[in-house]
């Protein structure tokens, strides 16, 4: 079994080590939740709902706590780390009271000749145990999109956190355990997505996954799903749209570019990665840019918690990204501000002029990283032709005042969320949320989660309703 060092990603100090389980350990988690799987069906809802709660309630005990060792492991800002935490223990609470109104349908008999007299029901049933991948960039987060349904409509869960950053994750199941979820009922397995994930993603037992990460990974984990003919929920790549139009508030525009982009320091799937501006706009769309970028306060966040910008999660990912805007700049970009080099984790902030549509940068290269590429477009039409000649389809974002016009680009746009005003991080905890195309499919949601994992049963009872039923007696 071999080990793997979880490093600070600003300092590249060692904060722990992790043990790679491989395809043994996860063999023996499996069948550790499938044994479980029966009782934990069995547990009244409101006691699931009950040990939710407990869970969420102590993830806000110790909110500074794991906000903290998120900052240090994986380098995203206190502030946003300290949000997280509280987005993870409001959503395992709110997911907890779902599974009170995780209800059935009845239908109608009399809609067709001959069942008349039947008694048609449906309810729904956990699917077993869950298979969840969890990503680097916001582990607490999805940590709690994935195992808060699972849990509270009765299915056992076998988690695999990120390698680099999976101390926060680890400390949170302690936390989960600790409010009353049974050991067997969620197990975490450490390691490689190669060694560890990918047994899991094809091992037999496993009625159900959920994986969020990189398309090509995605393609992997379905494959391996759909070989055992299990369903799988896929939240992949994006390379997200923000269509800037001739009438939109500059300031508010701008407020939100720089929110959706520099959170977990430009490393998010939803993120405003492309940004289409009416070509009357750019110079000053790009001047307040450029003013906002030279004032962002980057460095270490694990040592000062004003830091607005910290590291990527490793070295081969900033120069990964520097790569992609020197390609960008080879297509045509112009390089306004920043570096096309990495130092260490750290790169950037960049921004781009003059990208043209069509390029890598501004179709299906997604860029994990602070980069503000600026496509210009110089009617709605051609917006809409940018925006969607992508592979990806996961958010899209319009800013502009005329609400016609942001109903028709909506209508328009191939993208699983489409936010008018409003970043690609715009994600109440109730609407579905899911991509098109290559960004996956299956939804996330206080109730499209529910869908996903648990399965359909009907019970038909012939002959249980009096032949009449229709009108009252006389």
């Amino acid at each position: 079994m071999t080990s793997i060092d979880v490093l600070n990603p600003a300092t590249g100090e060692r904060l722990d080590s992790i043990a790679d389980v491989g395809a043994d350990g996860v063999d023996a988690a499996v069948r550790r939740a499938r044994e479980a799987f029966p009782g934990w069906a069995a547990t009244p809802a409101y006691e699931r709902c009950a040990i939710l709660q407990r869970a969420g309630g102590l993830l806000q005990e110790h909110r500074v706590e794991l906000a903290e060792l998120l900052t240090r492991e994986n380098g995203k800002p206190y502030t946003q780390a300290f949000g997280e935490i509280g987005d993870a223990a409001r959503l395992l609470e709110k997911y907890g009271q779902e599974a009170l109104r995780l209800y059935g349908e009845t239908i109608p008999g009399d809609a067709q000749p001959g069942t008349e007299g039947d008694l048609i029901l449906t309810r729904r049933e956990p699917r077993g145990v869950l298979g969840a991948v969890i990503p680097f960039n916001s582990p607490m987060d999805i940590f709690a999109h994935k195992i808060g349904p699972a849990l509270a409509s009765g299915n056992c869960a076998v988690i695999k956190p990120p390698e680099v950053d999976p101390l926060t994750v680890m400390r949170a199941t302690e936390l989960l355990h600790e409010a009353g979820v049974p050991r067997d009922v969620l197990v975490l397995v450490n390691g490689l997505g190669i060694s560890t994930g990918a047994p899991l993603a094809a091992h037999p037992g496993i009625d159900v996954v959920s994986f969020t990460g990189s398309t090509g990974a995605g393609l992997s984990v379905a494959a391996a799903a759909i070989a055992r003919l299990r369903p799988v929920m896929l939240e992949l790549g994006g390379n997200d749209p923000l269509i800037v139009c001739h009438d939109a508030d500059l300031e508010v525009t701008l407020d939100q570019v720089m929110f959706g982009r520099t959170l977990a320091n430009g490393q998010v799937c939803c993120a405003n990665k492309r940004l289409l501006v009416h070509r009357d706009l750019v110079e000053d769309f790009t001047d307040g840019l450029l003013q906002r970028v030279s004032a962002l306060h980057v460095g270490d966040p694990s040592a000062d918690r004003t830091v607005e910008l910290g590291p990527l999660i490793t070295d081969v990912a900033a120069e990964r990204v520097a790569l992609q805007v020197r390609t960008a700049m080879d297509e045509g970009a112009e390089l306004l501000a920043g570096e096309p080099t990495a130092s260490g984790n750290f790169v950037g902030p960049i921004v781009l002029g003059g990208v043209r549509p069509g390029s890598s940068i501004a179709s299906d290269a997604e860029v994990f990283g602070p980069v503000f590429p600026v496509v210009a477009f110089d009617d709605d039409r051609q917006a809409i032709r940018i925006a969607n000649d992508s592979s990806f389809g996961l958010n899209a974002s319009i800013f502009t005042r005329d609400l016609q016009r942001a109903i028709y680009l909506a209508h328009h746009l191939q993208s699983g969320t489409v936010s008018v005003n409003a970043s690609g991080l715009y994600r109440p905890d109730a609407i579905e949320y899911g991509g098109y195309k290559m960004s996956g499919f299956g939804r996330e949601g206080l109730r499209a989660s529910f869908h996903e994992l648990t399965q359909v049963k009907t019970i038909a009872l012939r002959g249980a309703l009096p032949r009449e039923t229709s009108g009252y007696p006389a």
